[in-house]
């Protein structure tokens, strides 16, 4: 049984086809528990009541706050668009709502830090997008559940007596419309997140009927009629959602809703956690990062990769290394990332393919020595290039003389490559493919 939902609230892809061009967006989680700085999920893995979590709030002042600083860093790692943790699921707003107390402007910083950060990822050139959190550990309607800190609180039902989740809903819709109403466009909103029928000691999860999803989707399109709406709202419907949002692990293949594709888009993060954690270690290597990037759009996805600024409102050294990383080889090879699509064509092992138009970029994972094999490219290509440099790679066929290179059948286009692996983090080959 599926939802009576107009298709009209869904996007068609020509609104969206901005999205899938740039491929490439920032995730920005930051709040008061980036003063805990273990994890933005630490209210719920500490269960931690409202009185202990106050000390951030009380503490919250990031006076070192670098909003342009952040916007020059997401463009010059080759970000396209930006989406911003408005409300976590502690409850906590970054902007001044007028209908809650628990947000900056009452914290020591005592001002909106939203209001600046659209500013300055606009004037950036990039689009903007709000995350926007279904659950709410920190308002008194929202009832204690498998995810709530109090969840194991021996009073646990007792403390839900009286928690009204229609008044919440209305209390998300006010502001929801905050949000789409006083920031200007939008050009995307990240509902996180549903979780029906995960139940806790007699406690439902939360769904669908819970959040009002059809009345909140159809405020959305009311208020912003091109936003960009994710696939978190547990709508059951045949139409397709704006996008669907794999966390993180990139697909094996393209992901399909009722065998049609869909727009995607990984979120992922550089460590472990997505708000700010001082003590992580498991940084993702440049390769990692880069390839995670090539393996979404040779699949036709995005990817938001996500920051944690501190609680000082700065990026740690380690992000600002990461998002050089992704700079500096986008620098050089944005054209095989940015309005590609997928090939049409299988990548050798360790290698992927993007295509735009009529040229072909082959990303190699692991350099080989001397010759890489295109099977069922002879005849098919005009040029080769390193994209790096520009600088030509040839190639042979099947009559070369096998003494210096394992036999190919008659449809291998064998490149000749150097040696050395070019000193970039991931080598592409730009394959001019000739006229059909």
């Amino acid at each position: 049984m599926t939802d009576p939902i107009s298709p009209e609230l869904f996007l068609t892809d020509a609104k969206k086809a901005w999205l899938k061009h740039d491929r490439f967006g920032m995730f920005v989680h930051w709040g008061i528990y980036s003063l805990a700085a273990r994890h933005e999920w630490v209210k719920n893995f500490e269960e931690i009541d409202d009185a202990g979590y106050q000390k951030y709030f009380d503490h919250f002042d990031p006076d070192l706050y670098e909003h342009k600083e952040w916007a020059r860093r997401a463009r010059e790692a080759g970000m396209k668009y930006v989406v911003l943790t408005a409300k976590h699921h502690d409850g906590f707003c970054l902007w001044d709502s007028k209908v809650t107390d628990y947000k900056a402007t009452k914290t020591p910083h005592g001002k909106d830090v939203l209001a600046p950060f659209v500013e300055a990822f606009r004037a950036e050139g990039l689009k903007i997008g709000f995350y926007y959190s279904l659950l709410d550990w920190h308002h008194p309607d929202f009832p204690i559940d498998k995810y709530h800190p109090l969840r194991n609180r021996e009073n646990a039902a007792e403390l839900n007596v009286g928690r009204d989740m229609k008044r919440y809903a209305a209390y998300m819709r006010a502001q929801v419309t905050e949000l789409l109403t006083n920031f200007g466009k939008i050009d995307i909103i990240w509902f996180d997140f549903s979780y029906p029928g995960r139940t806790h000691r007699d406690m439902p999860g939360k769904g669908r009927d819970d959040w009002q999803s059809l009345e909140l989707l159809t405020l959305v399109r009311k208020l912003q009629p091109d936003i960009i709406v994710n696939n978190r709202l547990d709508l059951e419907t045949d139409a397709l959602p704006d996008v669907t949002t794999p966390e993180q692990y990139t697909p094996r293949t393209p992901p399909l809703i009722n065998g049609q594709e869909v727009t995607w888009e990984v979120c992922s993060t550089f460590s472990g956690s997505w708000g700010y954690f001082r003590d992580e270690e498991s940084w993702k290597s440049p390769e990692q990062l880069v390839q995670i990037l090539i393996d979404c759009a040779a699949l036709g996805g995005n990817l938001l990769m996500n920051v944690g600024p501190t609680a000082r409102g700065t990026f740690d050294q380690r992000a600002i290394d990461a998002l050089g990383a992704y700079g500096d080889w986008l620098k050089v090879h944005g054209r095989a990332i940015y309005g590609t699509t997928r090939a049409n064509y299988e990548a050798p092992d360790g290698c992927r393919f993007t295509q735009s138009g009529n040229r072909l970029y082959l990303h190699i994972y692991n350099w080989p020595f001397k010759h890489l094999h295109l099977d069922g490219f002879a005849g098919k290509v005009a040029y080769a290039q390193l994209l790096h440099d520009a600088s030509e790679v040839r190639w042979i066929g099947a009559d070369a003389d096998p003494h210096f290179i394992p036999p190919v059948g008659e449809t291998t286009l064998t490149l000749l490559l150097p040696v050395k692996k070019p000193n970039v983090v991931v080598p592409v080959i730009e394959l001019f493919l000739k006229d059909a």
